[in-house]
């Protein structure tokens, strides 16, 4: 059942290949635990809510954290969402489970001086990988991409001379994205190296076809090899830890909202199912809330 799952969730629900192995090892930790307490891995009907319960409580006994707790809930009542969908289950004993609490905490994010250090950083690298660089780094602050959403856009799925491209997010969710003039010159450079040294000269593909961004070798680029970009050029700057990849979605999140942008339509750009998850990802420092309050409710006089 479980190889059926991950199956599901790759070429169904096109999940990331990174969101899949880690099911999988939550899973395979989960039918562990069954076959370690006796239980028959090929039987779901002896699988109920204290089952899953015990295994949760295994897990805060190791000392896992929360939050990976809560994955590996997550995990099991996926399974067991899709058991019931192909008939092998009844209902889903991991949905009366109730996740372990996570204590909430804003995400980092970058002010406007750090992100164009940032942004600067590839001058100091010379050839076409540090225009490479410069035009991912650009990118995903213009656009707010998720990381496996900027290493899968091929040269297709941008207009450059409408600022904007296409991509497929998480849930198979189709969203137009436009970018700012800074990245449009980035990426353009980087094209012309592109064209000039990592072109498959071999490949019948149209150039349209290709992945924007390739390593050394001319393969496309990976996520973990992002963040090694990333984590170089924070380190060349100076700047506190905690700038992942990720840390630039929130920036140009919280950056807009700053500037008056509303959170629908920044929950349109990100391409967020919820609402909820757009509050998580936006930034607004105390003092900015109180002078908004005072400058607009009618009773703030002399608050």
């Amino acid at each position: 059942m479980i190889p059926d799952f991950l199956e599901y969730l790759e070429l169904e629900r096109n999940c990331s290949e990174h969101t899949v192995r880690a099911y999988g090892r939550d899973l395979a930790a989960f039918a562990e635990f069954r076959t370690a307490s006796g239980s028959n891995d090929q039987n779901l009907h002896d699988i109920d809510s204290l089952l899953v319960r015990s295994f949760v409580a295994s897990l805060n006994q190791r000392r896992l954290a929360r939050r990976t707790q809560g994955r590996h809930l997550s995990a099991l009542r996926g399974l067991f969402r899709y058991a019931c969908l192909m008939g092998r289950m009844q209902s889903n004993p991991a949905e009366s489970v109730p996740t372990p609490k996570v204590e909430k905490t804003l995400p980092r994010h970058l002010r406007p001086g750090e992100i164009e250090a940032l942004l600067e950083a590839p001058a100091g690298r010379e050839g076409p990988l540090g225009l490479r660089d410069r035009s991912l780094l650009e990118l995903l602050y213009a656009s707010g991409l998720r990381v496996g959403e900027l290493v899968a856009l091929n040269w297709r799925d941008i207009d450059l001379g409408a600022r904007v491209l296409r991509v497929v997010g998480k849930g198979d969710r189709e969203r137009m994205t436009p970018f700012g003039e800074p990245a449009e010159k980035a990426l353009r450079q980087w094209l012309d190296a592109w064209e000039d040294v990592f072109r498959r000269r071999d490949s019948d593909e149209e150039q349209h076809l290709e992945p924007v961004f390739l390593n050394r070798d001319g393969g496309r680029l990976s996520a973990r090899s992002v963040r090694r970009i990333i984590d170089r050029y924070v380190e060349e700057t100076a700047q506190a830890a905690g700038a992942h990849p990720h840390a630039l979605r929130h920036s140009f999140a919280t950056h807009l909202l700053e500037s008056g942008a509303d959170l629908r339509s920044i929950q349109e750009l990100l391409g967020h199912a919820s609402l909820s998850t757009t509050q998580r990802y936006t930034h607004v420092d105390t003092g900015r809330l109180l002078k908004v309050y005072r400058e607009s409710h009618p009773r703030a006089k002399g608050a």
